[in-house]
């Protein structure tokens, strides 16, 4: 089997499980509606203000729901017995972590989907404008990116709920700087010189993490 046809098999694993229990969804989607409609009953904001505030909301919600969903997806794989059969079958074992890392990111997709309209009605701001959409994908690929491997790495341990996210965060606190300064950027039609920095800032955050991740997951794994 070759690497991308292991790696959408690991992804039709994940999807075609979800689906069947919708037990990581389910919890994503309440607990990111439940995190918009606190702020949004706390938070009696100005027009102005709620621009400038917005991306700060929507990327705290997206931090807490994704480390839910990550912490999830790899405890079912350990509950199950599936990371044994996944590490036992002849494929590279990058194949696996990009095919993991993949499933989580459309997991987060599909929650913020869903996110996104709910915080345009209730706060009045159109978030659908492609630069913001755009930043909105690259800082959920760099948070999965380093999310699956710590997940990966914290599964086996007895505290793993609260594990993960004291790993996870202080790593993700570049990709959530670069975007939410991004994503306000978008928000306050600022010039394109002012948003370029967070931007590239957010590739290489991608491309960093990917490439850590595609090295060491033997080692991880293994361990």
């Amino acid at each position: 089997m070759n690497f991308l046809r292991a790696t959408f098999a690991v992804i039709t694993k994940d999807l075609s499980g979800e689906f069947r229990s919708r037990e990581l969804l389910s919890a994503m989607f309440v607990f990111a509606v439940l995190v918009i409609l606190i702020f949004n009953f706390a938070l009696e904001l100005d027009v102005k203000t709620r621009s400038t505030v917005t991306a700060g909301v929507l990327w705290v919600t997206f931090a807490f729901a994704g480390s839910l969903g990550l912490n999830r997806s790899m405890a079912m794989e350990k509950d199950r017995g599936c990371m044994d059969g996944l590490l036992l079958a002849p494929v590279d074992r990058s194949a696996i972590y990009f095919g993991k890392m993949f499933a989580n990111l459309l997991f987060m997709l599909m929650v913020e989907a869903i996110v996104l309209p709910l915080y345009s009605v209730l706060y009045n701001i159109n978030l659908f404008q492609a630069g913001f959409l755009g930043v909105v994908i690259l800082g959920s690929l760099g948070y999965v990116s380093v999310g699956t491997l710590l997940a990966t790495m914290t599964v086996q341990t007895r505290t793993r709920d609260i594990l993960l996210p004291i790993l996870l965060f202080p790593l993700a606190i570049p990709v959530f700087i670069a975007a939410v300064k991004a994503s306000m950027g978008y928000l306050q039609v600022l010039e394109m010189e002012a948003i370029r920095p967070w931007l590239n800032l957010l590739l290489v955050y991608d491309t960093v993490f990917l490439a850590i991740a595609l090295m060491v997951f033997d080692f991880v794994v293994e361990e």
